[in-house]
Order: C-alpha cells, then sequence, then structure tokens
C-alpha cells in the first residue's frame, strides 16, 4: 500500500512502545486508519485484573482499522527485546518511518514515601525506554528520510517546566518524564541535519485513562478529562507534518488542532460538559 495525499500514514511503518490500551492505542488506531504498519511493544500478554485490552485485542482492533499489526511482546526495559522488535520491523515491514514513545509508569509519591523500585521502574521505562527505542531506530529513520518518507520520533511527554512546584510535587515522576523530554530535545538537535522530525507532545488537560482512574483521582478526574482521540488527532497532525520544519518542539495537544483551525474541542470531552475540565501535570 502507498501513501496518497488524503491517507498520508498509508503505507508508513510505525514501532510504538506500549499501545494495548488508552492514549497509544488511540495513536495506533489513528494510523491503522490510513493503511500504516504498526508494531507494538508490550508486555500485556493476558488480561490485567484492573486494566482493559492486552496485545492482542490491540492488534485485532488496529487491524479491523485498516491497518498491518506485528506484535512484539516483552518489556520495553529489555534491551534484546526492543533490539529483536527493531529488527522484526524493518524484516517484516522493509523499513521503519515512526518511532512513538507511548509506554510510561507513575507514582506520585513524594521522595520519603517513594520505593526505590518503583523510581528505578519509572527511570527504566519512561526515560530509558524512550531512549532505547530511539537510538535503535535511527539507522532506519535515516534511510526513511533518504527515501522521503517524512521520518518521525514522537514522545508522549510535558514541556521541560523548571517551576520547581512539580519537581517538588513528585519528584522521582517528575525527573522520569523530564528525562523523556531531554530525549527529545537532544534527538531533535542531534538528528536536525538528518531530516528526522523530533518532538513531544503532551496534553492540556487531563486524559480519560486507566491511569487517570488509578493514581490522578479516579473517576471525579475522569469526567473532568478530554478523551484519548484529542491525543491521537494532535499527534497524528504532527506524524503528518513536515519532518525538517517540525522538529524540537513540546507541543500541545489543543495547540496542535488550533494551528490547524480545530478550536471546537466539546466532542473530546469525557464527562459532564459543564464541569470544568482538570489541566494536566507540569503546566503552570
Amino acid at each position: 500500500m502507498t501513501e496518497t495525499s488524503d491517507r498520508p500514514l498509508a503505507g508508513r511503518t510505525l514501532i510504538m512502545s506500549g499501545g494495548s490500551r488508552g492514549i497509544g492505542l488511540a495513536i495506533a488506531l489513528r494510523a491503522a486508519a490510513d493503511g500504516a504498519n504498526i508494531t507494538l511493544i508490550a508486555k500485556t500478554d493476558q488480561p490485567h485484573p484492573r486494566l482493559p485490552g492486552t496485545i492482542h485485542t490491540a492488534a485485532a482492533e488496529l487491524e479491523a482499522a485498516g491497518g498491518r499489526v506485528l506484535k512484539c511482546i516483552g518489556d520495553i526495559r529489555d534491551d534484546d527485546v526492543v533490539a529483536d522488535a527493531v529488527a522484526s520491523t524493518v524484516d517484516r515491514f522493509g523499513g521503519i518511518d515512526i518511532v512513538v514513545n507511548n509506554a510510561s509508569a507513575i507514582d506520585l509519591s513524594p521522595t520519603a514515601a517513594i520505593a526505590m523500585k518503583k523510581y528505578d521502574l519509572m527511570q527504566d521505562i519512561n526515560c530509558r525506554g524512550s531512549f532505547l527505542l530511539s537510538k535503535l531506530s535511527i539507522p532506519f529513520l535515516r534511510d526513511s528520510a533518504k527515501a522521503g518518507h517524512n521520518p518521525h520520533i514522537l514522545t508522549l511527554s510535558p514541556p521541560l517546566n523548571l517551576n520547581p512546584r512539580w519537581a517538588g510535587a513528585h519528584l522521582a515522576y517528575t525527573i522520569a518524564k523530564y528525562g523523556m523530554s531531554l530525549t527529545t530535545l537532544g534527538l531533535a538537535e542531534e538528528l536536525r541535519n538528518d531530516g528526522i522530525g523530533v518532538n513531544s507532545v503532551w496534553p492540556r488537560t487531563m486524559i480519560a485513562t486507566a491511569a487517570v482512574r488509578n493514581h490522578l483521582g479516579g473517576d471525579a478526574v475522569l469526567n473532568a478529562s478530554r478523551t484519548p482521540d484529542i491525543y491521537a488527532d494532535a499527534a497524528y497532525l504532527i506524524l503528518t507534518s513536515p519532518a525538517a520544519e517540525a522538529t524540537g518542539n513540546f507541543y500541545l495537544d489543543e495547540e496542535v488542532l488550533a494551528a490547524h483551525g480545530i478550536t471546537d474541542l466539546d466532542s473530546y470531552r469525557a464527562g459532564d460538559p459543564s464541569i470544568n475540565l482538570a489541566p494536566d501535570l507540569f503546566l503552570d
């Protein structure tokens, strides 16, 4: 399948960490609708008692939406798993055009309370995982640029906000998420002359996901959130923009949509439209 003007990701190959549910799955579904090839690297081989979806249910949804899917069951923290996923993607689909660093762990405990095991988990998944998947994909993204396929790395991480409020509120998590953002900052500069777009995107408001329900306030916050579709639509607009012109940015979802003339965001409300939306973390 080749790219068309109305389906710019047709035939393009996207590799994503996570993606079995929530925001990652929504982004992958948006690409699948174009006819993209999608590799998912995820651990969710069996159903979780509190979280919906597995890599298998996600793959079925993506294929039903029009995508071709490669399932790589494993841990983004494992170097061999990621290397095998990259090699298998290239073997199956012929290359890599897009990397989406979606996998992330969260624990908002203060410093005195957080277990170092959880600290290490967040560092290894969020920061190291994003660095590793991006690093191993670089040779193939360079090939994609040479072929004129508009390659991108997109990381789901916030703007680098040095207001001490955020470090003081949950230092371990802030370090882990800002590590992802520093990866964007550094790779955008390092790869600037290669024609690879490297960006981060973050939601202006909370997004209705299982993580929000379990860690950020439960159903009350879900009711004041937007759906993952707003994140997916913003990501799609970034990934289909010219890589040479769109790199080194820390986008907010609603600003991306506004730049494309989309300002009525009521359809993205997850709950009661009369309730004030809850702003996401790391935004003043």
